[in-house]
């Protein structure tokens, strides 16, 4: 499998298995304070500032771009109209259709600069500018005559008061991609979920779209990167090390004594049926039949890859009820299962969804079928709280 199936894949299901758990019973912590793999932001959370307030259009500017924040029933022709700017151009430029309703506070980035400072940012608009503006485009289109007036010699205007400064450091101004989700972007950044969730107003699911502009707050921080890498012409990488035995001979070699014989056993009688095993006594059940072609490993796949033909029924791997149904960004389905005792069981990589959220589950109940591929497997974890564990621990 490639690495970037592998990278978008783990995203999902680290996001895909933390958003279950908000609809458990159980408190939830959007920040993480847990310490999930070594990721701890409750310090971030404490030096995060808020967002700034955008000025009365609902344009917030940054030295290097402008975003809009979008009101009650706005959709972006509304904010083009708004702010003079073309509406396919401004819909293409965030991945989503001109008339489509969007979310309060939702974060609209704009292709390049509109005007600025407006009242709502503590300096007076020039409204003379703005209409002069406006008529000249009309006249441009040959729809409007001006005539001339008299100059005017305007009062001394008291000198305008300085724009508010941005709260905090310039966010980063994230794109979207395909299969990324909002927890994969707080790993990234090391900026908690809910922080992301408020600067962009997204709903409870934390539901974002491809190609859609996100705001990730800072606090002097910078997204985490792999350490550069020296590259060495050929020969002239890590010296060998000496050996002792170049410098100092190996003791003489004392032959060992020949070992026993042992005596052959006897061949099984094979015409004997072999008693039937009894109960593993294991947790779960497996959920497919099939070899296990990619095992655990945390940070890097938070669970198995069980290979099994495509259509092969997926089975609940214990009693339980369905916690959360849901697909990626790519369209692959998402089912977890929460059981008595707290443990979270995850499915992915399935079609032909046989259960619904809120369903409860037997054991061995059919939830799915392992959806085609080039291999075809099931994609199966097992959570604590918010802690993956190895699922082989629990299967027999």
């Amino acid at each position: 499998m490639s690495q970037e199936w592998t990278t978008a894949r783990r995203a999902m299901m680290t996001g895909v298995a933390f958003a279950a758990l908000s609809a458990c019973n159980e408190p939830f912590d959007l920040d993480l304070r847990d310490n999930v793999n070594g990721f701890d932001t409750s310090r971030a959370v404490q030096e995060l500032p808020g967002r700034p307030r955008p000025d009365d259009r609902g344009v917030i500017s940054y030295p290097n771009y402008q975003v809009v924040v979008a009101q009650r029933d706005d959709t972006i022709r509304g904010i083009a109209i708004r702010l003079g700017l073309d509406a396919d151009e401004l819909a293409e430029y965030n991945g989503i259709e001109p008339d489509v309703i969007l979310r309060r506070d939702e974060i609209i980035a704009l292709p390049g600069r509109v005007p600025e400072p407006s009242t709502g940012t503590g300096q007076p608009l020039d409204v003379a500018a703005v209409a002069t503006t406006a008529l000249d485009r009309a006249d441009a289109n040959g729809g409007v005559t001006t005539t001339p007036l008299d100059p005017v010699t305007p009062a001394a205007a008291p000198a305008a008061a300085p724009q508010p400064a941005q709260g905090g450091a310039e966010p980063i101004r994230h794109q979207v991609a395909r299969g990324e989700t909002v927890f994969a972007l707080s790993r990234l950044y090391k900026v908690p979920v809910r922080s992301i969730a408020e600067w962009n107003g997204l709903d409870s699911e934390f539901t974002v779209r491809e190609g859609q502009y996100l705001l990730i707050p800072q606090a002097g921080a910078t997204p985490v990167a792999a350490a550069p890498q020296q590259v060495t012409a050929p020969g002239a990488g890590t010296q060998t090390p000496v050996p002792p035995s170049a410098t100092t001979p190996l003791p003489d070699e004392t032959p060992s004594a020949p070992l026993p014989v042992t005596a052959i056993p006897d061949a099984p009688d094979i015409g004997t049926t072999a008693p039937t095993p009894a109960s593993s006594g294991a947790r779960f059940s497996r959920p497919v039949e099939g070899s296990i072609i990619r095992a655990y490993a945390p940070g890097r796949n938070e669970g198995i890859d069980i290979g099994a033909a495509a259509g092969t029924p997926v089975k609940a791997a214990d009693a339980g009820s369905v916690a959360a149904v849901t697909n990626n960004t790519s369209g692959v389905a998402i089912v977890v299962v929460k059981h008595n005792d707290g443990l979270l069981t995850v499915y992915t990589n399935i079609d032909d969804l046989a259960v619904s959220k809120g369903d409860n589950v037997t054991r061995g109940q059919t939830i799915g079928k392992v959806r085609a591929g080039d291999p075809a497997f099931l994609h199966f974890e097992v959570r604590q709280g918010l802690k993956s564990v190895d699922p082989t621990n629990y299967l027999p």
